[in-house]
């Protein structure tokens, strides 16, 4: 067993105003399975790369374990290599024969090795890669969103496999996974990092209990502040009174006072002068205490949707319905029949290549060519697919390539008020300070966040998201279900987050 120990840990990007980590001090043990918590930009995939030695920083990262990081890079020149060839690249001195024996756990034959690597399915290179990863004792791995693009078969075997495993951190927004496969949780909180033992449900209901707690002494607080301060302001008023009757009197209304009392009245403004300062400084605490409860609250704002009205209930309907490029000769699907009434929120689900993304086009080209990215005779078609005429629909893609330059130019661009888009971005948890960069220096999660954003602002018939969650934070997704739970958009969704799915889904195509 060997420690990791941060100390002091500071570190900024050049040209940053803020902080990514600001004297950060935490320690923990390179054999517990971690799973690696935090809000989109604060900061995981950084602390990755200071452990990697990628960044220089202020303070010490101090362990006796060298560290591997998932998942690892393919230069271009190189994409057409096999696998067997980029392991000497990826972990020099890796053993084959250990490689094959993490493959086989893996549910996945080890000719996979010698195909070009480019060819390979997203889950075949997750696995190859998780497999080199392993194939080495000792190593304290940093593992960096595995599932994303990965079906939920291919989900499954990840999580089963990483179940057995120890000695890693693990960045994943999948509660699912998390519950699996770790015995202790490093949170990145608002304001403080925190470690805890457990996996992320047990994290979630101490800090929901904790949250509010801290509610509760917080509202305390602030009544007893109020208290204070009108009893400071009562005491104030009586000791100005007092002051002011210390020198002067009037004979006839005042027969009771002579000179000698100035002494008395003086001494008693002093101690009322003086109750009022120790009022003042417990107010000054009590204010101090109630500020400090709240840092770490994740306010997870509610999240609203305007979606239109149509004037049919069936929105879309499919007949033994069948797929297939025209260059192909097996149809990726066919006999599919279902119905998209209003109020549905209907999950498709497949491995891999089963069709999810090409239905979903071929609904858009139905509805407008310029909204499909395929052209019309990329596919060959067979039964009915039937869109409603005049359907509005709101389409949100998994690709976020196209991202570039300033949040006002997406905003002009789309038609949606630059305002509204940054009010919902914050409720989502995105800082001001984002909002001033290039869309191109984005985390994936914080382009995911204007690409949801920019949808839910979009008024729609139909809303259709492939992939949404794709390195969105645990938060974000809470949002999001309590979001449809409450507004009940028609939706058609490709999404492997089983949590989500079970929370949300109406019905379930399986393809």
């Amino acid at each position: 067993m060997a420690q990791l120990s941060v100390n002091d840990l500071t570190f900024y990007y050049e040209g940053s105003f803020e902080y990514i980590f600001e004297h950060v001090s935490f320690s923990i043990d390179t054999n517990w399975k971690i799973g690696f918590i935090g809000r989109n930009g604060k900061g995981k995939t950084t602390f990755l790369n200071l452990l990697m030695g990628k960044e220089e920083y202020y303070g010490s990262i101090k362990t006796s374990t060298a560290f591997d990081y998932f998942p690892y890079a393919i230069p271009k020149h190189k994409r057409t290599f096999s696998a067997i060839e980029l392991v000497e690249t990826w972990k020099p001195g890796c053993e084959e024969w250990k490689i094959f024996c993490e493959l086989d756990k893996l549910m996945l034959d080890a000719e996979v090795l010698y195909r070009p690597f480019e060819t390979l399915s997203p889950g075949e290179r997750t696995k190859v890669m998780l497999a080199v990863l392993f194939s080495r004792e000792n190593d304290f791995l940093l593992i960096d969103e595995p599932t994303n693009h990965l079906d939920g078969k291919s989900r499954e075997t990840v999580k089963q496999y990483l179940s057995g495993k120890k000695g890693f951190l693990l960045v994943s927004h999948d509660r699912d996974l998390l519950d699996a496969c770790v015995d202790h949780v490093l949170v990145l909180n608002r304001k403080t990092i925190e470690v805890q033992a457990g996996n992320f449900s047990s994290w979630w209901e101490n800090k929901t209990r904790k949250d509010m707690f801290a509610q509760k002494e917080n509202d305390k607080h602030k009544k007893e502040i109020k208290k204070l301060k009108k009893a400071s302001e009562r005491t104030r008023d009586w000791a100005d009174k007092s002051e002011n009757r210390k020198i002067g009197f009037d004979p006839v209304k005042e027969h009771e006072r002579n000179i000698s009392t100035r002494a008395y009245i003086g001494a008693k403004t002093k101690k009322m002068q003086s109750r009022v300062k120790q009022m003042e400084v417990r107010i000054g605490k009590e204010i101090e205490e109630k500020e400090g409860l709240l840092k770490d609250i994740e306010d997870t704002a509610k999240l609203k949707i305007t979606p239109l009205r149509f004037h049919k209930d069936i929105l879309v309907t499919a007949r033994q319905y069948g797929l297939k490029y025209a260059d192909g000769n097996e149809w990726i699907f066919e006999n599919l029949s279902f119905q998209i009434t209003q109020g549905d929120c209907i999950f498709l689900h497949g491995k891999n290549g089963s069709g999810k993304t090409s239905l979903i086009k071929a609904i858009l080209k139905n509805v407008s060519e310029k909204q499909d990215n395929m052209a019309k005779n990329d596919i060959e078609e067979k039964g009915e697919l039937f869109v409603s005429s005049g359907l509005v629909i709101s389409y949100l893609s998994q690709d976020t390539s196209f991202l570039n330059g300033s949040l006002r130019d997406f905003c002009r661009e789309r038609g949606i008020e630059e305002s509204l888009l940054c009010a919902l971005l914050r409720q989502m948890g995105m800082e001001r300070a984002q909002f001033e960069k290039k869309l191109q220096d984005y985390s994936e999660g914080q382009k995911k966040k204007v690409l949801i954003s920019s949808s839910l602002l979009t008024p729609a018939h139909l809303y259709i998201w492939d992939e949404p969650f794709n390195y969105i934070d645990v938060f974000s997704r809470i949002q999001i279900e309590d979001l449809l739970s409450q507004f009940h958009p028609t939706m058609l969704l490709v999404e492997h987050d089983a949590r989500f799915r079970e929370q949300v889904a109406t019905k379930v195509i399986e393809l």
